[in-house]
């Protein structure tokens, strides 16, 4: 079982994305790696779910608070193997091999394969590629030095993994409402007060924390981002202690605390006074990651499934050879090819904004944190779906823990929490319509996308951006009240046409697969639900969709 080689549509993905020598490495690279994914380390991650979870170990045998988190064996295994493959490590540094860093496509490439088996541990891959971004791109030549090395370590030293502590008892997604004080030194800054939901406590080497400096303003703009280190130079702790690990529903892997600082030491990162503003942009990195990993657990739900139906027996048939079953499959297969080809042709823009690239423009900003306000409510909700189709395709079989799906239902609802709810994200496309003209600028670059392009299911785009422009244009004389209300409506409908623009660039290819793909997508995604259909689409392109004659051949071996 190899997680990489069953997936031909991201191998061919990727091979559009990368130049041919980068290819060709990250080709080999993802072969070893989607293997691992889907045997030892899916084997890991289904005794961390269930009896190797993190244990919080609070006072050593004379007494003393020493806060020290303990993971199983096999779970620190896994950091070792996934870290070293580079997937923070070469975002911001040399790959030797190659002799240039590597990029976000291929590292999100390497986070969808681990996601399909432990999305738990994905969660500190991400902070950690979060802290690496704020350290790189924002801390003195100082700070780099003491942190950078071991935060982007592939094994050649020890390694720091990271974490993002914003989340407040009293303000939850309300970061301006934040307590947590820090206090100058002769020699720096302490911190001092507490982090209501620190993910990765215990075992990040250094946690990037927002604080409010004395006399610094109320809300965001009072905000300041410093690195604190989890232990001193000596080894000991920094001042922190974990009152207590979080018992969660899922994504047990990671160890999530409420954190106490009592003078722990820390450092400011970039300008004072843009701490807020720097940790919304690692947010922006860490909803993409988010992204990913709901197509990772789209992707094993929908492997789950398939693979259930095709040896299921049922009434005397395999699961398989039922129209209900072939439509569910083909749907949940389209939908899968779809998002994901939409998500990763959306990266070449993410990269050039995060790294700041010759010839960003303020649309190229824009844009960018429009399609991942999108991106990340979308796939986090099909990741929930998918994991309950998964369920329902096994019957009882699927409820019970010898099987994956429990586990993928259990991890995938937190992505819905995870970097923003749909609200708040409802929140911010509105938020960006209002300020910068993102509605605008959406209606523009999709119209420019399907110029030329003919037929019926171009034609239902075009009825789709019709319905967008007349919903922005009542908005904008509507309500505060009226425009919250229809804030996710509107992204929805975005999404919708977003994602439809790209299976219609797809299946322009020419390509008869990809053509049975988008017809079926569009379908799906602007027809009526409750019409009398004489062609049943997603069971006539059964066979095509599925690549059939291969799976078969696989399952019975």
């Amino acid at each position: 079982m190899n997680f990489y080689e069953e997936d031909p549509q991201l191998r061919a993905l990727l091979k559009d994305l990368m130049d041919e020598e980068f290819f060709e490495y990250a080709d080999r690279e993802l072969r070893a790696f989607g293997e691992k994914c889907a045997n030892e380390i899916d084997q890991r991650a289904r005794f961390t779910d269930r009896e190797g979870q993190p244990k919080l170990i609070k006072f050593d045998a004379y007494g003393d608070d020493i806060s020290e988190v303990w993971v199983n064996d096999g779970y620190r295994k896994t950091v070792e193997d996934s870290y070293n493959t580079g997937i923070v490590g070469y975002v911001h540094k040399e790959i030797p091999e190659l002799g240039h860093r590597g990029n976000y496509i291929y590292s999100y490439a390497q986070g969808y394969l681990l996601s399909q088996t432990e999305p738990g541990f994905y969660c500190p891959v991400t902070l950690t590629m979060a802290t690496a971004y704020l350290l790189d791109q924002y801390a003195s030549s100082e700070l780099k030095e003491k942190f950078l090395p071991h935060v982007l370590s592939t094994g050649e030293t020890t390694l720091y993994e990271g974490a993002t502590f914003l989340t407040e008892r009293q303000g939850g997604s309300d970061v301006g409402a934040n307590l947590v004080k820090a206090v100058q030194t002769s020699d720096g800054y302490k911190l001092y007060g507490e982090k209501y939901f620190a993910s990765n406590a215990g075992m990040c080497g250094a946690a990037m924390v927002l604080a409010r400096k004395e006399g610094a303003p109320a809300g965001t703009k009072g905000l300041t981002l410093f690195a604190a280190p989890w232990r001193k130079d000596d080894g000991k702790l920094n001042s922190i202690k974990i009152r207590r690990l979080k018992d969660k529903l899922g994504v047990r892997a990671v160890p999530s605390a409420e954190v106490e600082f009592e003078g722990a030491e820390a450092y400011v990162v970039g300008d004072p006074t843009k701490g807020f503003y720097y940790m919304m942009e690692a947010l922006n990195l860490s909803r993409v990651c988010n992204t990913v990993a709901s197509l990772g657990i789209m992707r094993r739900a929908y492997r789950e499934a398939r693979e259930y139906a095709l040896k299921r027996d049922a009434f005397g048939k395999k699961l398989a050879d039922f129209p209900m079953i072939k439509d569910s499959l083909v749907k949940m297969a389209v939908k899968l090819e779809v998002e994901t080809r939409t998500v990763f042709k959306y990266l070449p823009l993410f990269e050039k904004v995060m790294r700041n690239e010759p010839g960003v423009s303020e649309k190229d900003i824009v844009l960018n944190r429009l399609y991942i306000a999108l991106l990340k409510k979308e796939t986090a909700e099909q990741a929930v779906h998918f994991a309950h189709e998964a369920i329902e395709m096994h019957g009882g079989n699927g409820y019970i823990e010898d099987f994956v799906t429990p586990r993928l239902l259990r991890d995938a609802q937190v992505l819905t929490v995870w970097e923003g709810t749909a609200n708040i994200l409802g929140l911010e496309v509105l938020r960006l319509m209002e300020k910068f003209n993102a509605g605008g600028l959406f209606l523009e670059e999709m119209k420019v996308r399907i110029a030329g392009m003919n037929g019926e299911h171009v034609d239902q785009v075009r009825g789709g951006i019709e319905q967008l422009e007349k919903l922005l244009v009542s908005l904008q004389t509507a309500s505060y009240d009226h425009k919250t209300f229809h804030s996710k409506r509107v992204a929805e409908l975005m999404v919708k046409i977003f994602e439809s623009v790209n299976a219609l660039e797809h299946s322009a290819s020419g390509d008869e697969r990809a053509e049975k793909v988008t017809e079926v997508y569009m379908e799906e995604t602007w027809r009526s639900g409750h019409e009398f259909n004489e062609r049943l689409k997603s069971v006539d392109y059964f066979d095509v969709v599925m690549a059939i004659e291969k799976l078969e051949k696989e399952t019975a071996v």
